[in-house]
């Protein structure tokens, strides 16, 4: 069994647990970052892509909405390209209490965050599709973030400090000596090959999954799993976060992002971070929902449901999960169970993610004698290489925050029509080979990295383009991330289109009526009665497969 030697070893490739590598690194300290499956494809990637303002939360979590408000202005400094500045309304519809409009605001400068209230009509010169019986309009600070390229940047930037982050690594325990955790046993699902990781602290920084991996360490973590339905509409509707203006509720947000405007979101208590269903009620509460802030919102068109996995941290009884706080916890185990050598970070949000990691850092310094202040609010960095146009309008300088043209102007400016992968998206033939470059393991890592697929045909039209690319790739460039061309095969490559299509059909299926359910049919009759798509699965399974985004579920797809 290989052997790693590190000083803190950190479970967990969402926002928080790249945010600690990343610190780790930057003040000298060895660290090594392990994922089960790709960056983010827990909660991370599968939220709405809001940067909190701190509103939502200024009258019943109030030091959460101060928390929002600080690193709101540090997350758009120090990672510009992942941010839009879209600005944010809370507005007060017919179904809300007018009086609420006074209440938030004086809680908005309670809580330093900032606010302004605007006129109705300067609203809707700006969003002209919004509700004109709104009553009252107040101006945040919210912002949209593409979580996806967040955590590449981050992942980046932590590397080049010197820290190691291996993907596709799941935690099978935790090596327990006495009253102190010295380390861990994992497994790389690519090559099934297990590996020891000696560290002096390990920081458990799982999210929802943080529960499992303290219980591994003989230690309780009580973690709820807060389920969260999102809807993604094909139309850009509004270029501003819409918010009602009340107490945080299922269906009262809109968020644009990139192509698209979210929906969201519901909070459902579920057992199981991994085991979850979308509920047809829970998509039709947020169209009916959204039409009181966009009248005729239900008439556009629904491109897929999803659904994250909230990490509250319960350490008090409540009503529901509504109540529990959005703040973070740092859980020190050696204080607080007697077993040493592991902490816990729970809770917490997107927006927050750096703070967090911070406090987390802070405590293990102090702990190993380093006395290097944190410097991850200073640094600004380095947009990952897939996203190369991360500059100004013109691609070039300083990285700039994301605008919604950046990649039209990109495409105009190198004349690239010609080499579009993913016309949907503005994907061209350059991008897409960056991040298979990168080491994307398989299509939904592509998709997360450059948006491919994500638009209104889902893929219909580039996912055999990109399957292509991969092969080519993959067998072109013997030894690129240690996949040999003589171990990727035709049968690899039918094995990544297939599961990408199965996972594209989850987020499909709650949505399948009008212009969606024909976009799907033809995305059928494109795969199945053209391509014979439904053959290639036996002959798949013949090959030795893919590393997917599920582990659980690993052994039905080859390794790659």
């Amino acid at each position: 069994m290989q052997t790693i030697s590190t000083d803190v070893l950190v479970i967990g490739g969402g926002a928080t647990g790249l945010g600690c590598v990343r610190d780790l690194a930057m003040r000298g300290m060895r660290a090594v970052l392990v994922e089960k499956g790709d960056l983010t494809h827990g909660t991370t990637g599968r939220y709405h892509g809001l940067l909190h303002s701190g509103g939502r939360y200024v009258t019943k979590d109030p030091q959460s909405a101060t928390e929002c408000a600080i690193e709101n202005a540090i997350l758009r400094r120090i990672m510009p390209s992942s941010i839009e500045d879209t600005s944010g309304f809370f507005v007060v519809t017919p179904w809300d209490d007018p009086d609420y409009g006074d209440v938030f605001e004086a809680n908005c400068h309670k809580t330093g965050v900032p606010v302004q209230e605007i006129s109705v009509d300067e609203m809707l010169r700006r969003e002209p599709a919004l509700n004109p019986q709104i009553s009252r309009v107040f101006e945040v600070h919210d912002g949209s973030a593409d979580s996806f390229l967040a955590a590449h940047t981050n992942a980046r930037s932590a590397r080049e400090h010197g820290a190691q982050v291996l993907t596709y690594h799941s935690v099978v325990g935790l090596i327990r000596e006495g009253d102190a955790v010295v380390g861990a046993t994992v497994e790389d699902l690519r090559s099934g090959e297990q590996k020891r990781i000696d560290c002096a602290f390990v920081l458990n920084a799982a999210g929802a999954w943080a529960g499992k991996i303290a219980a591994m360490a003989g230690v309780k973590v009580t973690v709820v799993p807060g389920k969260g339905t999102m809807v993604a509409m094909n139309h850009r509707m509004v270029n501003t976060v819409i918010n009602r203006c009340k107490l945080p509720a299922d269906g009262d947000i809109i968020v644009p992002i990139h192509t698209v405007a979210v929906i969201g979101t519901t909070d459902i208590h579920v057992p199981d971070p991994d085991v979850y269903g979308i509920e047809p009620e829970e998509v039709q509460l947020m169209l009916d929902e959204g039409e009181k802030l966009v009248p005729g919102f239900k008439q556009h068109r629904a491109l897929r449901a999803w659904a994250g996995v909230r990490p509250l941290y319960k350490d008090q009884d409540v009503v529901n999960d509504r109540d529990i706080s959005r703040t973070y916890k740092l859980l020190d185990h050696a204080q607080r169970d007697g077993v040493d050598g592991i902490i816990s970070m729970v809770g917490g949000k997107w927006t927050t993610y750096r703070l967090m990691a911070k406090d987390a850092v802070d405590e293990i310094a102090r702990r190993m004698g380093n006395t290097q202040p944190c410097r991850t609010a200073d640094e600004v960095m380095p947009a990952p290489d897939f996203d190369h146009h991360s500059g100004n309008h013109a691609g070039e300088g300083a990285p700039s925050l994301y605008w919604l043209g950046k990649h039209l102007a990109a495409v105009e400016q190198e004349h690239a029509y010609g080499d579009l992968i993913c016309e949907c998206e503005l994907v061209t033939r350059a991008r897409m080979q960056a991040a298979i470059d990168s080491g994307a393991k398989n299509l939904d890592d592509v998709r997360r990295d450059v948006r491919m697929g994500m638009g209104p045909c889902q893929g219909g039209w580039c996912i055999y383009r990109t399957t292509a690319m991969l092969y080519e790739q993959r067998t072109a460039q013997p030894g690129a991330d240690a996949i040999q061309s003589s171990t990727f095969t035709i049968q690899h490559a039918n094995a990544a289109l297939l599961h990408f299509l199965q996972e594209r059909w989850k987020g499909l299926t709650p949505v399948l009526w009008g212009d969606q359910l024909r976009q799907a049919r033809l995305d059928e009759l494109i795969y199945v009665n053209v391509m014979g798509a439904h053959r290639l699965r036996s002959h798949a399974e013949q090959g030795g497969g893919l590393v997917t985004d599920h582990p659980e579920v690993a052994t039905e797809y080859v390794k790659a």
